[in-house]
């Protein structure tokens, strides 16, 4: 299972272990080393690790130095060689209307001799998320676009308030990159992870013109989520 520690890899494996379809024998997460941290959404590997116990599946860990797209897939074919070797040969994401990014991990994984599995894939995304809230799976968002959403949002509760604020062009499950979460209570797990949060950091993701200048674009909000009350 693909983990992000987020809403729709949470929801995505309760629906699978619900089915009883696949038996799900490890979580695997990238994280960028020198932080210590999952990549893109910025979370502590401590509370992913987490997360891991207290659903009680293995973390198997990717680990990434550079930031190229050819050394994260190295690190995910080393990985994902090892896990063959016992049988595994299908790997689930939580991901639900990309076209583009479904094609690539297909594309990808075939290449590694994975089958990939999509059980969130097509469904209506106001209505999955609703579903998320109504089975008391509990997260707050870390990571938010500010090209769709504003600083208020980050380190809130995904929750029906929290769905009444987004902006009318925000998807509600944050598909298009509008906002990343951190799950820390559910059916999936044991006990909820008790959880604050910490510093807000501001990353901006500027542009160069063909003559060499930086322009502007929308950034990133990041808070860091800390363990503990």
């Amino acid at each position: 299972m693909s983990w992000s520690g987020g809403k729709d890899s949470a929801y995505a494996l309760h629906l699978v272990l619900k089915a009883q379809v696949y038996d799900v024998q490890f979580l695997i997460s990238t994280f960028n080393e020198p932080v210590q941290r999952l990549s893109m959404h910025g979370v502590r590997e401590t509370l992913i690790e987490a997360q891991a116990t207290e659903i009680g599946i293995p973390l198997l860990k990717v680990y990434v130095t550079e930031s190229s797209n050819e050394h994260y897939e190295q690190q995910l074919a080393a990985a994902l060689a090892k896990v063959k070797e016992q049988g595994i040969h299908h790997i689930i994401f939580g991901d639900i209307f990309l076209e583009d990014l479904r094609q690539y991990r297909e594309t990808l994984f075939a290449g590694m001799g994975m089958q990939v599995v999509f059980p969130l894939w097509k469904m209506d995304t106001r209505q999955l998320v609703t579903d998320f809230i109504q089975h008391g799976f509990k997260t707050i968002t870390c990571c938010i676009s500010t090209a769709w959403l504003p600083k208020e949002m980050l380190g809130r509760q995904v929750d029906a308030d929290f769905l009444q604020d987004l902006p009318a062009a925000a998807d509600p499950c944050g598909e298009n990159g509008e906002y990343h979460s951190f799950c820390y209570d559910g059916p999936i797990f044991k006990h909820a992870i008790p959880v604050h949060t910490g510093e807000m950091i501001y990353r901006e993701m500027p542009l160069k013109t063909q003559e060499g200048e930086k322009e502007e674009v929308p950034g990133f909000w990041y808070v860091d989520i800390l363990p503990g009350k």
